[in-house]
């Protein structure tokens, strides 16, 4: 019998040994799934962060492109006839030379025609306004602004100060708040002592 007993307790001995070592094989498995999830999961959150990410900026892009996009169709509304504005300032010109070149005694005998003139520049100015083209017409005496008029020659002038408008050459013109042609003047340099 002893005999038994020394065989029987080897076998519990070794029937000990794998229980405890399935329980510390579990608690690895365990600690192992539990790493792999945490790791699963910061990978997943990163992604997430990352998705979350590019999706705001592809929305901040998108509102951008909105803007823009309206922006442009404001613009091309307003300054987008400004080169065919442009193309018809020589028509006002040539008008108005032919308006300045009639002489009194003419006016009389060619009434109707100075009046069909008058009248074509007077209905091109309508158009003009009605698309948000107005001249810039600047007065003898008023100030050189070099934001709306380009001078043409500076001359002394007794009596005026340096920077004051002493001849207007050609109107210019405004689109809504954009130049479109600036007045060509001439300006009064400082007059010199005699």
């Amino acid at each position: 019998m002893s005999e038994a007993k020394n065989q029987e307790k080897p076998d519990t001995e070794e029937q000990a040994e794998p229980q405890g070592g399935f329980a510390e094989g579990e608690d690895m498995f365990n600690g192992a799934a539990e790493a792999a999830q945490d790791d699963a999961l910061e990978t997943l959150r990163a992604e997430r962060d990352e998705m979350r990410d590019r999706f705001m900026r592809a929305l901040a892009d998108a509102e951008n492109a909105r803007k823009r996009g309206e922006r442009d169709r404001r613009e091309a509304e307003q300054y987008g006839g400004s080169k065919l504005a442009r193309d018809m300032l020589p028509v006002f010109d040539n008008l108005s030379r032919a308006l300045e070149s009639i002489q009194e005694d003419q006016r009389s005998a060619n009434k109707a025609l100075v009046e069909g003139v008058e009248l074509t520049l007077k209905e091109l100015l309508n158009v003009f306004a009605k698309h948000g083209i107005e001249p810039i017409a600047p007065e003898i005496g008023d100030t050189f602004d070099p934001q709306r008029h380009e001078a043409m020659f500076e001359a002394p002038v007794p009596e005026t100060k340096a920077g004051d408008i002493i001849q207007v050459m050609e109107a210019g013109f405004m689109l809504h708040d954009r130049l479109l042609r600036p007045a060509k003047v001439g300006v009064s340099s400082t007059p010199s002592a005699a």
